[in-house]
């Protein structure tokens, strides 16, 4: 198929178009999003699962708050966990 030059031109045309609508573009980002040390939420609310050395320590943390006597209801509410979880460990 045969284009002559005022259609060529319409082609280079869009062609530069697209080539900056692709340039501006945001980069996407893939994976899940990292935490701050001491973060415990993303910011639009949902929790972020945990390491496996960082749940150790904080389940190593609980048991030691949970045999000091602190209840579990407040340490659910406080770590943003459910008090079954508490319980389980």
């Amino acid at each position: 198929m045969a284009f002559d030059t005022s259609e060529l031109v319409k082609l280079r045309r869009i062609v530069a178009i697209a080539q900056k609508l692709i340039a501006g573009a945001p980069k996407r980002k893939r994976g899940r999003p990292t935490l701050k040390v001491g973060a415990k939420k993303h910011r639009n609310g949902k929790r972020v699962r945990r390491t496996g050395q960082e749940l150790i320590r904080f389940r190593t943390m609980l048991r030691a708050e949970r045999n000091n006597g602190s209840s579990v209801a407040d340490l659910a509410k406080k770590h943003g966990v459910s008090s079954a979880y508490i319980y389980m460990l």
